[in-house]
């Protein structure tokens, strides 16, 4: 997933970059919201998710994110020190879709990417497009929960389709122990984690493509699509 950053300070920017590219996101940086502007300005895929800090050198951040707001839908969350519910309030009124007060904790402001980036594609698809992923031979229907593999049904448990399914639904993106954790299991990672090795183990050998479920050392797994 493409993210735009916008951040005036270059050394919390390029903390927050690495930390972000080990997750799996590519990592545009705006130092202005000058810069924030004219990165919208369409040029190959667009942006999954905008980081806007709000104090910015050219313009207020509450001005930036509405004119982000007039060009597209793609999901803001500010990232602001102003912690007052007022500034809350009138974040959320101008088309934020988070906001998040420093300092916070990178683990949480990865959910919340997430989490936003989820509820756009839900939104996105809520039409019936998009019902039915395919990833080489794999066919996954999430309406019906059925998984098949070249043509030939393959039956999965209830925690196996949907920890398959929130993979699937964003291809490439690097998703956290703790987060499959949460939403596969909804419960808390200890004690947790040997059933998420056991879940992924079944899925591998069940779609008989190994490589489709990456392993990503010390963070998680995603899914990754075979080249066609």
């Amino acid at each position: 997933m493409r993210l735009l950053l916008v951040e005036d300070d270059d050394r919390v920017a390029a903390a927050l970059s690495a930390v972000l590219t080990r997750h799996g996101f590519e990592v545009t940086h705006a130092r202005s919201g000058q810069e924030a502007l004219q990165a919208l300005v369409p040029a190959g895929a667009p942006f999954g998710v905008i980081l806007l800090d709000l104090g910015l050198p050219d313009q207020d951040g509450y001005e930036v994110c509405s004119k982000i707001r007039r060009r597209t839908s793609t999901p803001v969350i500010m990232v602001t020190a102003r912690s007052d519910v007022r500034s809350r309030i009138h974040g959320l009124n101008l088309g934020a879709d988070d906001y998040v007060v420093k300092p916070y904790d990178t683990g949480e402001l990865l959910a919340r990417i997430h989490a936003v980036s989820r509820r756009t594609a839900h939104e996105d698809t809520g039409s019936g497009a998009q019902s039915t992923l395919r990833f080489g031979p794999v066919r996954i229907e999430l309406p019906t929960r059925r998984v098949s593999v070249d043509g030939t049904v393959v039956q999965l448990t209830r925690k196996e389709f949907d920890l398959l399914a929130l993979l699937a639904q964003r291809p490439g993106v690097v998703f956290r122990r703790e987060q499959i954790i949460s939403e596969v299991w909804h419960t808390s990672w200890e004690g947790t984690g040997r059933t998420l090795e056991v879940h992924v183990a079944s899925l591998r050998s069940k779609l008989r493509v190994p490589a489709l479920i990456e392993t990503v050392r010390g963070v998680g797994y995603r899914l990754v699509a075979p080249a066609v």
